[in-house]
């Protein structure tokens, strides 16, 4: 099967996945060669941070195009992650981007929280969520443990989301979060939620401990 793309919106794509990792590096979300990041281009095919490259320090030349399958399509070194990107474009024809991060709040929040969803509730911040329109309402976020087989890892997130829904992002425990939007913006911006969110969540435990 021949996978087309257009190679403007290529070029495109690299250069707001290069100034979209400045920034979470600068935010310490993304240290080091940690987290990787997509955007859509076609049905078929989505433009992806290669492996192991430095999320301050991108160049339009670390961003390669890989097919649906994970298979890249341009040069360089699909991120090892790859398949928990293609799974979400797969199941949901509106998702435009994902993120990837690795913040000090998430990673430890996920190992220390002990069941296997986070659950929040009564925070004005949850409506910057797509379709969400009240602070009334709960969103949970899944975790689920840590495997360096992605596939099998990639097979857990989309039977969970058969099941339970897809949600807005998901946790991997003691690694980081995964979300997702229309574009780059909404993704952006649903991560900073997250950020939030979860810091209020670690915050509170904090909080809790202490009165004890």
């Amino acid at each position: 099967m021949t996978v087309s793309f257009n190679p403007l919106e290529f070029q495109q794509a690299a250069i707001d996945l290069c100034r979209y990792g400045k920034i979470l590096y600068d935010k310490n979300w993304s240290p080091a060669t940690s987290s990787n990041y997509s955007v859509r281009l076609s049905a078929d095919a989505c433009a992806l941070t290669s492996s192991g490259k430095h999320k301050g320090e991108l160049t339009e030349q670390d961003i390669l195009v890989v097919d649906m399958n994970g298979q890249p399509l341009s040069p360089g070194k699909p991120s090892a992650e790859t398949l928990l990107h293609t799974q979400l474009y797969r199941r949901d024809a509106n998702i435009g981007a994902v993120l990837h991060t690795h913040s000090p709040t998430v990673v430890l929040l996920s190992q220390i929280w002990a069941e296997d969803q986070l659950s929040v509730s009564g925070w004005e911040l949850q409506k910057a969520f797509a379709g969400e329109t009240t602070h009334e309402d709960t969103i949970t976020f899944p975790i689920f443990a840590n495997d360096q087989d992605i596939t099998r890892l990639a097979s857990a997130v989309e039977t969970a989301m058969q099941h339970q829904g897809q949600g807005h992002a998901y946790l991997i425990r003691g690694h980081g979060v995964y979300t997702w939007g229309k574009d780059l913006k909404e993704c952006f911006k649903h991560l900073e939620a997250i950020e939030h969110l979860l810091g209020y969540q670690l915050e509170l435990l904090k909080l809790r401990q202490h009165s004890l």
